[in-house]
């Protein structure tokens, strides 16, 4: 479970392809801090630590997750936001966040908002999935690349998020431009509301 709050976008130093499964080695500062089977998201997908050596540390990625993410995409030196799970003593500053990427989006708009910025993501409607919570409302929460966002300007299959200087800095938001693809998570609350009405027809 995370919280959807970046702590940091770590280096990708190496990428394997092995069969299906593709490992990927980062580094990021907080790698002595972590243990094998531990859970860290990236980009929003949460993946199990399966290595550490030295002042890096590798995940593992099997084909499900290459097929519904943009983890397949990445190479070595590109940015990847990563959060280590939720402590349950902490506060939740972002929305409840899986890490179970749902489908990507792609970037076909970004917004000078003098100091800001306002991204506009597409992303590939299904009536049937939408039927399941598979959508964005105004003002609910979305995950983009693992960052807790909220909606603004919602359509069938589009949405905006505005993002803040800090967060543009922060995450890898900054090496975004108009073509990239991005990991999107929907509100699990929409899911479970969509599910629980469907239920009840």
């Amino acid at each position: 479970m995370f919280s959807g709050i970046v702590e940091e976008s770590a280096d990708v130093v190496k990428v394997v392809k092995e069969q299906e499964n593709l490992h990927l080695t980062l580094r990021c500062s907080f790698v002595d801090e972590l243990k094998i089977d531990q859970s860290v998201s990236h980009n929003g997908v949460c993946l199990t630590v399966v290595k550490i050596e030295d002042d890096t540390y590798t995940v593992t990625a099997m084909k499900e997750t290459i097929e519904r993410s943009n983890i397949g995409l990445l190479k070595a030196g590109d940015k990847v936001n990563v959060e280590r799970s939720l402590m349950m003593n902490g506060r939740l500053d972002g929305h409840i966040v899986q890490g179970h990427v749902d489908q990507t989006a792609r970037c076909v708009k970004i917004d000078d908002a003098d100091g800001s910025w306002y991204f506009t993501f597409e992303y590939d409607f299904d009536k049937n999935m939408a039927k399941r919570g598979y959508f964005t409302v105004d003002k609910g929460s979305v995950t983009v690349n693992g960052v807790s966002l909220t909606v603004c300007n919602p359509t069938k299959n589009s949405f905006q998020v505005a993002i803040i200087p800090y967060t543009y800095e922060h995450t890898n938001f900054h090496t975004l431009r108009v073509g990239s693809v991005v990991n999107i998570e929907f509100d699990i609350i929409g899911k479970y509301l969509s599910r629980m009405m469907a239920l009840s027809e």
